[in-house]
């Protein structure tokens, strides 16, 4: 095994923590959904049938990145080739799968979440919603990683939404922040026609992000060293 036994062991206890806390947070509910890490060419992931919120550790199973089992007890998510099919097409390193309320009212009503706010320049953009087809099968999984492309969300017709990212955390934030747009979206269409930033207002956020270094704290200069610059 290319990862030692000491690191399948943390990630499998880092599933079963994200899992509890997207439960938590509403984005989980019985057995629906699914989370998974890569570490090396091993991928620790829910076990099929678990309540996702009161996961445990030995509740996810580990796998090759051909969906072998190679530690755990149960067997793996219908959504193991969704997960596995990430991994290999875009080099993710976690990928997190839920039937959150808000996003799955969405991609009920729409083609694409359109970009109404900056913040979800974060998951590339727009959000496409993937053609529907039955879970756990080869034609969800594809449609699911077309709807991916430079992108790391997406939504699934009538079904839910998947989030990656390079870490557990990162994919864990980027399914909260897709939940979150999709209950403003839901909120401003009940009031009206949502605006949509076009291609120039979103190019000047990232401008602007980059200068700023966005999203990362920045220490106080003290006035002597501002001014001596």
């Amino acid at each position: 095994m290319t990862a030692s036994s000491s690191a399948l062991s943390q990630e499998r206890t880092a599933v079963a923590d994200a899992c509890r806390r997207l439960g938590a947070e509403g984005l989980l509910i019985g057995t629906a959904g699914n989370v998974s890490v890569r570490v090396g060419d091993r991928v620790a992931i829910t076990a099929t049938g678990a309540a996702l919120a009161a996961l445990t550790p030995d509740q996810v199973t580990v796998t090759d990145l051909e969906g072998k089992v190679v530690a755990g007890s149960l067997r793996p998510t219908s959504e193991l080739d969704l997960h596995l099919g990430v991994y290999r097409r875009y080099g993710a390193g976690a990928v997190v799968h839920t039937h959150a309320p808000m996003a799955t009212a969405v991609s009920c009503v729409l083609d694409e979440l359109p970009c109404i706010h900056y913040q979800l320049l974060a998951l590339g953009g727009t959000v496409r919603v993937a053609p529907y087809a039955t879970f756990g099968t080869p034609e969800l999984a594809e449609s699911v990683l077309t709807a991916l492309d430079g992108r790391s969300a997406a939504l699934l017709a009538n079904h839910g939404a998947v989030t990656h990212a390079t870490t557990l955390d990162k994919a864990v934030e980027n399914a909260l922040l897709l939940e979150w747009a999709c209950g403003v979206y839901q909120r401003a269409a009940a009031m009206g026609r949502p605006r949509v930033l076009d291609e120039q207002q979103q190019l000047a956020v990232i401008e602007a992000a980059i200068a700023r270094d966005y999203g990362t704290t920045h220490p106080v200069v003290p006035p002597a060293q501002e001014e001596s610059r």
